[in-house]
């Protein structure tokens, strides 16, 4: 379980914070769409969440422990993985090499400058097997089309063993049937290993596809927490105002 507690962060030189005093539980194993228009906060949230940005207030607890010291938040970040929107892969490295990137975490600094065991990149290219890439595992990524590089994107984060996975704005380069594909897999992947998944999205229909629970930001404030059900028009209209 993930507990945001009063998180709060505001960028230096900013007179304003990106995000507002934010208190949010997620559930593990829970599917999560996180709804807003572009500058709402959903990347300033998700990063927030892995600690990538650090809050300026309010605390992180994830299964009863604050996430403070130089330990808790490298397993903390062990667990917690993140997939991107422009995939964020080595285009000159093969699909597998980008896959054991995953397991870095795992080694320490010096070690890590060494191959991979054996173990591990039987583990990536089952990784790869799942995303239904393993026939691509040697090809360089740069060679691989947006919608396969953004499977190895996912393969990635597997391959971290995370209890978590954050997603920012993973289909906003591919066309609408590539995109419910690819969230129809992320969900599977998700389901049956029991990882928290929390999704940023622009489009709403994806997300009442995708997720559980919708989230959603305006102006860096939550504004909307509760099932699909309850995301109704008037809803929407406080979530994306006209102007």
């Amino acid at each position: 379980m993930i507990q945001l507690q009063q998180l709060t962060v505001t960028y230096p030189g900013a007179t304003q914070p990106a995000l507002l005093p934010t208190s949010l539980i997620f559930q593990s194993g829970e599917l999560v769409g996180l709804l807003g228009a572009s500058g709402a906060g959903k990347s300033t949230l998700l990063r927030a969440i892995n600690m990538l940005i650090r809050p300026t207030a309010g605390q992180l607890v994830v299964n009863d422990q604050t996430i403070k010291s130089a330990r808790s938040l490298q397993q903390h970040r062990r667990n917690s993985a993140m997939i991107f929107q422009q995939h964020q892969l080595l285009l000159q490295q093969s699909a597998l090499q980008n896959v054991l990137l995953g397991r870095l975490g795992y080694y320490r600094s010096l070690r890590s400058l060494f191959p991979m065991s054996k173990e591990d990149k039987e583990f990536a290219l089952y990784c790869l097997e799942r995303v239904g890439l393993l026939d691509k595992a040697l090809e360089r990524a740069g060679r691989l089309s947006g919608g396969q590089q953004q499977r190895v994107g996912i393969a990635r984060a597997l391959a971290q063993r995370p209890k978590v996975i954050l997603a920012d704005e993973p289909v906003a380069s591919l066309d609408p049937l590539a995109s419910q594909q690819m969230l129809a897999l992320l969900r599977k992947l998700c389901k049956e290993d029991g990882i928290t998944a929390i999704v940023s999205l622009h489009q709403v229909v994806l997300a009442k596809q995708f997720a559980e629970r919708i989230v959603a930001l305006s102006a860096g404030e939550v504004v909307f927490d509760g099932p699909l059900n309850e995301l109704d028009e008037a809803r929407l209209s406080n979530i994306y105002p006209q102007n």
